[in-house]
C-alpha cells in the first residue's frame, strides 16, 4: 500500500548539458549514457570454505565512461577534446512523477556533475539529410549525483572519496592510511 509522500518515477521530462564555463552544449543529442558503476572485486576461495566468493571492495570502482551523442559536427563537440585539459559537465534534468494518491503529475530536480578526460572521439558520418551521430567519450574521475536538492552520489577517484546519501564510506579507511 502506498504510503504518504510516495511518488512513482516516470520519466526524464527535459534536460540540458552545460560545459564547465556554464555555456549550454546544443549539439547533443537527446539521451547521455551515463556509464556503469562496477565495484571492483577480488575472488575469495579459502580452505574450510565452500565454494568461492566475490569481495567487492568499497569506494573502488572500474573505469566509468560517459557517453555524449551528438546530433552532428557541430563546435561544442570539438571543445571537449582538448588532450592536456580537464572537462566538466552540468547536467540538469527535470525528472516527471505522479502521485500514487492523487494521481498529479510533479517534477523534481536532478544535477549530475561530471569531471574527466574524453579518451574516445567518433566523428560519425556524413549523409544526406541524415544525422551525423559523432560521440565523445569521457574517463570519469568524478561524479556527483543530486537528485532533488540531496546529495545521492559523490565519487572522487583523485581525492579518495565515495559518499552514498550523505555517507562518507571511506572515512574510516582514510584515517587508517
Amino acid at each position: 500500500m502506498a504510503g504518504k509522500n510516495v511518488v512513482v518515477p516516470e520519466l526524464v521530462h527535459s534536460f540540458n548539458v552545460y560545459s564547465d564555463d556554464a555555456k549550454r552544449l546544443i549539439g547533443i543529442s537527446g539521451e547521455i549514457d551515463l556509464g556503469e558503476l562496477k565495484t571492483m572485486s577480488e575472488t575469495v576461495n579459502l580452505a574450510g570454505m565452500l565454494g568461492e566468493y566475490d569481495a567487492p571492495a568499497a569506494g573502488h570502482t572500474s573505469s566509468i565512461k560517459l557517453k555524449i551523442p551528438f546530433t552532428i559536427l557541430y563546435e561544442d563537440l570539438f571543445g571537449l577534446l582538448d588532450p592536456s585539459g580537464a572537462v566538466q559537465l552540468t547536467l540538469r534534468g527535470a525528472l516527471q512523477h505522479i502521485s500514487p494518491e492523487t494521481f498529479k503529475i510533479d517534477e523534481y530536480g536532478v544535477k549530475i556533475v561530471v569531471k574527466g578526460r574524453m579518451t574516445n572521439t567518433a566523428l560519425g558520418k556524413l549523409a544526406k539529410a541524415k544525422k551525423g551521430d559523432p560521440e565523445v567519450e569521457l574517463e570519469v574521475l568524478y561524479i556527483k549525483i543530486m537528485i532533488d536538492g540531496k546529495e545521492t552520489l559523490e565519487i572522487d577517484k583523485l581525492n579518495f572519496k565515495f559518499m552514498v546519501n550523505g555517507k562518507d564510506h571511506l572515512a574510516k579507511i582514510r584515517s587508517l592510511i
